[in-house]
């Protein structure tokens, strides 16, 4: 398929930023005359101007290139950096187009072993991100990073940042297994979509929770097989970014881990950066907060351990006994990186069992005769 067709070429970065040989911007393949072979590639760049699913346009003409000037100034990391930059995905005729034409871009990629980075545009991107998933044939994970739950059903609220959740949640055919949420605010959210979400057994975790313990939000990052990262996440004195301006959140810091694990994950096979609004920008520290995100995220990549095998002497089986009941707990620890998870059987007669990630704590837990909640979550979701 030529994707060229599908992207505006970047030709204001083709001498500026890659003039450093030890610079990102130098080890980056950039589409400014000749569309990038990103079949070949590991990671591709893709930058969206498209708000009008937001009640905040934006005045900048390609916002994701604000974060481009950023991000290829950082010198590269330590992996063998095979990145395609696509450009900027010209937008559809409607919003609906928008989210199609980005769902047939990320299918090609994700078949062909490439990871999108989309660059966002307003958060309701991420149906489109969702529907390049459609035809796996296989339920998918996702987890979004977010100080709201944008699940608003009501005709009341229009725009489509404000309700893509629900939509995803409803959308048929239903392939969504897990929809997880990471840093919200309880402030923010109605006490109901809160008992939404634990009524269907997905996993949820506070901003107050990370701050206390960021680790309990790596089992539930690598589960991912896409990550849809909200950026008014992230409190205002690292990325003044919206008109609001939200003196809470996750730290610079911690988002770039949230990154780093994000990078690291085996299964994860795209991942989003929305709501990013360069005209609200103090500096341009909200573009230099995503481009080291980014720098973060590639780097966690470069370092993925093929932990998906555990059959395989990486790990390390554990049983454990329940003294009630005769059968047992399954958990693996990986010999390379020290990362737990465990077996979780559904509820049906058949034979179906899951291997899903969980924490060391989790293991703890059941050796102590007590099931751990991530896997009543699962084993609820399986049912």
């Amino acid at each position: 398929m030529n994707l060229s067709i599908f992207f505006e070429p970047l030709r204001d970065f083709a001498d500026t930023y890659i003039a450093d040989p030890k610079s990102v911007g130098n080890a980056v393949s950039l589409f400014s005359h000749k569309f990038p072979d990103w079949r070949t590639a590991d990671i591709a760049l893709i930058g969206v101007n498209e708000y009008r699913g937001s009640a905040q346009e934006t005045s900048a003409e390609h916002p994701a290139n604000e974060v481009r000037r950023k991000l290829y100034n950082l010198k590269k990391g330590t992996g063998a950096y095979k990145i395609a930059d696509l450009g900027n995905l010209l937008p559809g005729i409607t919003l609906e187009d928008t989210y199609l034409r980005l769902k047939e871009i990320l299918e090609n990629l994700i078949a062909h072993q490439t990871l999108p980075i989309v660059i966002g545009g307003s958060h309701d991107l991420d149906f489109g991100q969702f529907l390049a998933y459609e035809n796996l044939e296989r339920a998918v994970n996702l987890v979004t990073v977010d100080s709201c739950i944008d699940m608003q059903e009501s005709a009341a609220e229009p725009h489509q940042n404000k309700r893509h959740l629900h939509r995803i949640l409803m959308h048929e055919p239903n392939y969504l297994f897990s929809l997880s949420q990471v840093a919200y605010q309880s402030y923010l959210i109605e006490p109901e979509v809160i008992a939404t979400l634990e009524k269907l057994h997905f996993e949820t975790v506070r901003i107050g929770e990370i701050h206390h313990n960021l680790q309990l939000a790596e089992p539930v990052i690598r589960q991912a097989d896409l990550i849809s990262f909200d950026i008014s996440a992230i409190n205002a004195q690292a990325a003044p970014n919206n008109t609001g301006g939200n003196p809470f959140g996750l730290t610079g810091e911690e988002a770039c881990q949230l990154c780093w694990y994000a990078g690291l994950n085996d299964s994860l096979s795209s991942f989003g950066l929305y709501e990013y609004h360069p005209e609200n920008d103090s500096h341009g520290l909200t573009a230099m907060t995503i481009a080291v995100m980014i720098w973060y995220f590639v780097e966690g990549y470069y370092h993925r351990k093929n932990e998906t095998d555990f059959t395989s002497k990486k790990f390390v089986r554990y049983a454990i006994a329940f003294h009630d009941n005769p059968n047992k707990m399954i958990f693996y620890k990986s010999k390379v990186s020290d990362k737990w998870w465990m077996e979780v059987e559904g509820l049906s007669g058949e034979k179906n069992i899951k291997i899903v990630p969980c924490s060391y704590d989790d293991y703890l837990s059941a050796s102590k005769g007590e099931v751990p909640n991530r896997w009543i979550l699962t084993q609820g979701r399986m049912a």
